[in-house]
């Protein structure tokens, strides 16, 4: 168990509402293990902190069918501090750090808060700033101001640190592209759990960013976020857990983790007509050019 495994609040704070009815609470059944990818890849965006799992475990299973690498992303000062002691303690991960935004909307995003991130910013293992962004599901409209002034505050940093910025957006798709384009984005920029439609993942195209798609695009009722993901490019694709959540079917509703990526990228590799040899030979290129 890490640290963060034994901080009930934290744990509590990232798992409350929709999530948390979404994946079924954690302590439902692991789904078996699916069969082994010929080609590697990566799991772009995962939460081990949070899973009731060893992290050596985690990474022993996600390498039994070719995850060979898990980058590891905080919420706060205490998981990004953890996240990038994961790195430097295991070879297959990589570490984010960053107050998210719902976090920014209740006031942790404290000049001292900030500080913390820019300080950790500077480890050699520490690959992005993220996730950060805007979230207008969770926040309402008495936290837009401070929850934008986060966001900008972390693209600095990502910038002066050149690091990838790991962007979260939930309904606020024309804020943050109009935030990244009032600040110039860093020159890598990936948006995690990509939940935008065809129109949203062309704009992101044009302006080179990178879209992370997560299980969500695996479910019976997300056929625009399937034609999101055919108009995605090639080399603007990524894939992600966000374990423990978003699982992919057909087992949503039980505990994600980053040996199930393999499910997503059959169901993505099909959606865009492509072998899935050459799907994982490309996300693990543009994880590489992301955060190696």
């Amino acid at each position: 168990m890490s640290p963060r495994e034994g901080d009930p609040v934290a744990a509590r704070e990232h798992t409350t509402g929709a999530d948390r009815a979404a994946t079924g609470g954690k302590h439902s059944e692991p789904p078996p293990a699916p069969a082994p990818l010929r080609v590697p890849a990566l799991d772009s965006h995962c939460h081990m902190d949070i899973m009731d799992v060893p992290v050596r475990q985690i990474l022993d299973e996600a390498a039994a069918v070719g995850i060979t690498r898990i980058v590891q992303v905080g919420t706060d000062v205490l998981s990004s501090r953890w996240s990038a002691e994961q790195a430097e303690t295991y070879d297959a991960v990589l570490a984010t750090v960053a107050i998210h935004p719902n976090e920014a909307g209740r006031g942790g995003a404290s000049p001292e808060a900030l500080t913390a991130i820019e300080e950790l910013a500077s480890r050699e293992r520490v690959r992005g700033i993220g996730e950060t962004g805007l979230d207008r599901y969770r926040t309402g409209p008495e936290g837009y101001a401070v929850q934008e002034a986060s966001f900008r505050a972390h693209i600095d940093i990502a910038k002066r640190h050149g690091k990838a910025l790991v962007i979260h957006d939930r309904d606020a798709h024309a804020d943050v592209l109009r935030v990244l384009d009032e600040e110039g984005a860093p020159e890598r920029t990936v948006f995690h759990c990509f939940s935008g439609d065809a129109e949203m993942a062309r704009r992101c195209a044009d302006r080179g960013y990178v879209m992370s798609f997560a299980g969500t695009v695996t479910f019976k009722n997300a056929e625009a976020l399937r034609e999101a993901a055919r108009v995605a490019p090639l080399d603007l694709l990524l894939v992600e857990t966000d374990a423990p959540f978003l699982t992919p079917m057909p087992f949503r509703g039980r505990p994600n983790a980053p040996y199930l990526i393999p499910h997503t990228l059959r169901v993505v590799a099909q959606i865009k007509s492509v072998d899935l040899d050459d799907l994982c030979t490309a996300v693990t290129a543009t994880g590489r050019r992301m955060f190696d």
